[in-house]
């Protein structure tokens, strides 16, 4: 997997590690990672000291109305993934590309080696703190639209005049696109886009607009902590959300990321462009199924697999 032999005859499929967001959280994810290997236990151990709670219990006990707080949800879906890309990287697995959904960047960042998992979390959590920050200055929500085409999508929210903020937050697959701004708005989009012949329009369990101008107020803070963190060149390509297009360099992440807070998800594309650059095999590395279901809706013919538990992980094989 990534190790390209030069023999004649030798096929070796060009393999893509990509990493769930938000809204992939379950009570007592990771546990098996934890209680069974030492990097599962040290990097839980790391992160409680890291956040200044006990993110373990969080994790592994809840409650659920605690766990999807945005400062919890990112560092806990952060530290899942990291732990088993890490734990493949351990069996001398290699990803060819990595990409990751919002958050989900931050994890592929660590797998390709931007930065190690404690800097990585410690810019989870200022990006999720102030995100939460973002989303109690100004009132925001998210809302999903099926059915409609993205141009469409994006057409609703640019014509929109009626007061206050509404853009198109992700673009998942064809067909699914959220939007994100203020109340108002959202729901305004969601009926006109009911009207205009949606299957579905629903407002998400969110504490905030993001991926929206609403989470301006957090690129700061996120940016300040970049600048005083050592990023590294990545040593596989990124297909970034806000570009859909593979990067490595320092700067290009670090910009990627900044712009990521107020900028849609270009998700689709970025799976379509991850498979035209050669990349055949997708794995879903983290907790759910989401993107293994946003895969099948983007391009049916790509074959993608998740990877969510110590037994995945020791069962793994190209």
């Amino acid at each position: 997997m990534g190790q390209h032999s030069d023999q004649v005859g030798v096929l070796v499929t060009k393999t893509a590690w990509i990493f769930p967001g938000q809204a992939s959280q379950k009570i007592g994810m990771g546990r098996d990672l934890y209680e069974n290997t030492s990097l599962g236990k040290h990097y839980f151990d790391k992160a409680n000291e890291i956040m200044g709670c006990d993110i373990q219990s969080i994790v592994f006990n809840g409650p659920e109305d605690r766990l999807k707080q945005t400062q919890y949800t990112q560092p806990a879906i952060y530290i899942v993934s990291s732990i088993l890309g890490e734990l493949l990287k351990n069996k001398g697995f290699r990803p060819d590309g990595v990409a990751g959904h919002s958050l989900g960047e931050y994890s592929a960042l660590t797998i390709a080696e931007a930065f190690d998992f404690e800097t990585g979390l410690i810019l989870v959590k200022v990006r999720s703190e102030s995100m939460a920050k973002a989303g109690k200055i100004e009132n925001g929500t998210m809302g999903a639209i099926v059915g409609l085409d993205d141009d469409t999508v994006t057409a609703l929210c640019d014509n929109y005049t009626e007061g206050g903020v509404v853009v198109a937050a992700n673009y998942n697959s064809p067909g699914q696109v959220v939007i994100s701004g203020s109340p108002k708005a959202v729901k305004s989009i969601m009926a006109t886009a009911k009207e205009s012949g949606a299957r579905m329009a629903v407002e998400l369990n969110v504490s905030g607009a993001f991926h929206s101008p609403h989470m301006t107020p957090a690129c700061e803070p996120l940016a300040e902590k970049l600048s005083s963190l050592e990023i590294q060149d990545s040593i596989y390509p990124v297909f970034t959300n806000v570009a859909a297009k593979p990067v490595t360099t320092s700067p290009e992440i670090k910009d990627a990321l900044i712009q990521q807070l107020e900028n849609p998800v270009l998700w689709a594309k970025s799976i379509l462009n991850m498979k035209l650059s050669g990349l055949e095999s997708f794995f879903e590395i983290g907790p759910g199924k989401v993107l293994q279901g946003l895969n099948k809706r983007i391009d049916r013919q790509i074959p993608t697999s998740g990877i969510e538990s110590l037994d995945q992980v020791e069962a793994f094989h190209v």
